[in-house]
């Protein structure tokens, strides 16, 4: 029915983008509310392997019908579905959305966008086979501090960056602790085998769900992976960076007794430093990106006061220069120039138009961007198409390939355990996603899925 038979002021059904949404419950719920009050969606279907879960959305949403199989859900309804929104745990984004866009379905994919590397280029190549519109859940990434980090940088207020230091106070979850052996009992409302997935087949545990997950290799991708995609996304954009060409890193690890550590290997570490190199483009200097988590942070710059708030607090980034220096929060909140003075007396021209709604604006944004098509204007200016996201992506999930390096084992001679991966500076083949110099982290390239559970490419 066209506009003008409704009156004004409502938007016809065949002007909405009908969705379909896979994880109903925590991000994803949350989500959900996103679109619903862009007042351009029709959320017509949703999926959670939680009953628990669901309930919110279900009962925001009456008429949507409900599945747990995101399979099932995309076979029986796919005529009918524009796009899929995919807010499930990490080693479920790449499959659930891999399958949405083959079916030629616009996909929003919660950050991170993929749970390995090798996930991520695929998804990347598969928005511009499908030409589907693509939006990956850094929300920060519309927002404007971000454009305002942009418009100084570009402007040569700092100069050219050599350094960035990227820092959280996450994880706020157990981390560096050995998995559960004690089987938990599965709550009736979830379809366990459904959300293990991709992973491989282990046991459910107590504490598991709803949260703890993303310490967990198998399903998480830690404190790097859970903030990276919001931190690093303001260097990575201002910047224009690349594929790193090196990893190193240090890894925080706990003592149980005197001279005996803890190895954890399912589990993400306590607290982490990953240094990532960038080679400099058209002349400029190479560029060395830190990661910091577990709540370490780098030292305050000399141009901050002594009373004042680095990044905001947990969290934040600093931009090194050759001629100053600049500092944001998480998703580039409070872009502030060095020392914080110059930042109101600055003026430079804007060189990047603002999203409408800035971080809140990033989900219509999307939903407007679908309604248009691959390849309009407004999907070309999604701030996290996955042709940003992609290399985003990869660059977080280097730096855990790094970090899961770090507790490679091999038995030397005399039967002692070595870690060949420790101590060193991998060196990464970009383009063709291999480790050149110890060719056991490349396992962590590219998961072996679960029997039953495919790619499809």
């Amino acid at each position: 029915m066209p506009r003008h038979v409704l009156g004004k002021g409502f938007i016809a059904p065949s002007d909405k983008l009908t969705i379909a949404s896979i994880g109903a419950g925590g991000k994803g719920g949350d989500d959900i509310g996103h679109f619903y009050r862009s007042g351009k969606a029709n959320i017509a279907f949703l999926c959670d392997v939680d009953d628990r879960q669901a309930v919110g959305s279900r009962k925001l949403l009456p008429n949507a019908k409900y599945y747990k199989d995101f399979r099932e859900m995309l076979d029986k309804e796919g005529k009918s579905i524009d796009a899929v929104s995919v807010s499930t745990p990490d080693h479920t984004h790449a499959v659930a959305a891999m399958t949405a866009m083959r079916m030629g379905k616009h996909v929003y994919v919660q950050k991170p966008m993929t749970h390995d590397i090798y996930e991520a280029r695929k998804l990347t190549e598969a928005a511009r086979q499908y030409k589907v519109v693509t939006q990956m859940g850094n929300q920060g990434a519309s927002g404007d501090g971000v454009r305002q980090l942009l418009d100084w940088y570009r402007a040569g207020i700092i100069g050219d960056v050599t350094e960035v230091y990227c820092y959280t106070d996450r994880p706020i979850w157990p981390q560096g602790i050995m998995r559960p052996t004690t089987a938990g009992t599965i709550p009736p409302e979830l379809d366990f085998d459904l959300w293990l997935g991709t992973a491989p087949q282990k046991s459910y545990f107590d504490g598991l769900l709803p949260f703890n997950w993303r310490g967990w290799w198998d399903y998480g991708t830690g404190a790097l992976g859970d903030m990276g995609c919001h931190i690093i996304a303001p260097p990575f954009q201002v910047l224009e960076l690349g594929y790193p060409v090196s990893a190193e890193c240090s890894v925080a690890t706990p003592y149980f007794e005197n001279w005996h550590r803890t190895i954890a290997p399912d589990s993400g570490p306590i607290a982490s430093h990953t240094t990532l190199v960038f080679k400099g483009a058209n002349g400029k200097p190479d560029l060395k990106l830190h990661w910091m988590d577990g709540g370490i942070q780098p030292t305050r710059p000399d141009e901050l006061g002594a009373n004042e708030q680095m990044g905001d607090g947990g969290n934040g980034v600093i931009f090194i220069g050759t001629k100053g220096k600049m500092m944001c929060g998480t998703y580039g909140i409070n872009p502030q120039l060095l020392p914080t003075s110059k930042t109101k007396d600055t003026k430079v021209p804007q060189t990047i138009d603002r999203v409408p709604g800035g971080e809140d604006g990033h989900y219509k944004a999307w939903v407007e961007a679908s309604i248009a098509g691959y390849g309009s204007k407004e999907a070309n200016n999604l701030s996290s198409r996955f042709d940003i996201a992609g290399p985003l992506t990869e660059t977080v999930l280097m730096g855990n390939l790094a970090i899961r390096s770090y507790n490679i084992e091999k038995k030397n001679a005399k039967g002692q355990s070595t870690y060949p991966g420790r101590y060193v500076k991998l060196l990464w083949d970009g383009p063709n996603m291999k480790i050149t110099n110890f060719d056991d982290a490349n396992q962590y390239v590219k998961r072996t899925y679960r029997d039953g559970w495919s790619l499809g490419v």
